[in-house]
């Protein structure tokens, strides 16, 4: 395990290797994989990524970004939606296989004393708000889950969810849960929150943005080239600085700081 370090001298997670425990399917393209290693005690926060090196010298020279679902001191749990040539690579593998990763990236959420925390995800982004929803319930914050997929056959992770809090799933073509999207549902059912936790697509991000600008948390996704601040490609453009690169100071923004897309 080696502690890494950018050219700008900021610290960029540590660099291991983690053996694959098991790799399943959830839906026709989302996967779980399960990955143990000591370098897994590098997670500090939930919302954190691991990224994972690909390399066949060939089709996959950069690391995958990956979202973290759940982590302890050994173990790193992820899932991931199959869109590329990476990811069919990932869906390939077997337990016993190793993978070279960089641990604990990003800054990720800050679990704070509050008396109810609003936990929403949409598709992909559903993976990595289970964590800190299940911190929330460990210190005794009431959580409430507002989870958005496309459609019935999207649908993963429901039950776990549900085992934590209150928990409402909206599909677009209705065809499960509540026919919209999740702030249709925050508005049907009135939820009341004291702080708001997304993640996922951004124009759901944007549409929490103006729905509320000033009790959200967000975590955004971006392609990235390096991973660890020293590129630049993933940078966005934020009220209270030039930019933030989301490998670094984000992926996790407060919802006063983001600059809508219209």
């Amino acid at each position: 395990m080696e502690n890494c370090i950018n050219f700008r001298g900021e610290k960029m997670g540590k660099q291991g290797l983690m053996k694959i425990i098991s790799n399943k399917s959830l839906t026709p393209d989302v996967y779980e994989m399960v990955l143990e290693g000591s370098v897994a005690k590098s997670v500090t926060h939930p919302g954190q990524f691991i990224n994972i090196k690909l390399d066949d010298g060939q089709t996959t020279y950069l690391r995958r970004p990956m979202s973290i679902h759940d982590y302890d001191e050994n173990h790193i749990t992820l899932a991931y939606k199959v869109v590329g040539v990476g990811t069919n690579k990932m869906k390939q593998m077997v337990p016993g296989q190793m993978l070279d990763v960089l641990v604990g990236l990003g800054n990720g959420f800050e679990v704070v004393n509050i008396k109810k925390a609003l936990i929403i995800g949409g598709g992909v982004g559903v993976p990595p708000m289970y964590n800190l929803a299940k911190k929330f319930v460990e210190q005794g914050t009431e959580v409430e889950v507002v989870l958005g997929f496309n459609s019935k056959q999207d649908v993963f992770y429901e039950d776990k969810f549900k085992a934590l809090g209150t928990t409402h799933v909206c599909t677009v073509d209705g065809s499960y849960g509540v026919q919209g999207n999740v702030i249709d549902v925050i508005k049907q059912e009135g939820i009341q929150y004291d702080n708001y936790y997304a993640c996922g697509p951004e124009k759901m991000l944007d549409a929490l943005v103006l729905f509320d600008d000033e009790k959200g948390y967000l975590s955004f996704e971006a392609r990235m080239g390096c991973g660890f601040g020293a590129c630049m490609g993933c940078s966005c453009k934020v009220k209270t600085a030039p930019y933030k690169r989301i490998c670094v100071e984000g992926p996790v923004l407060k919802s006063s700081e983001v600059i809508v897309n219209e």
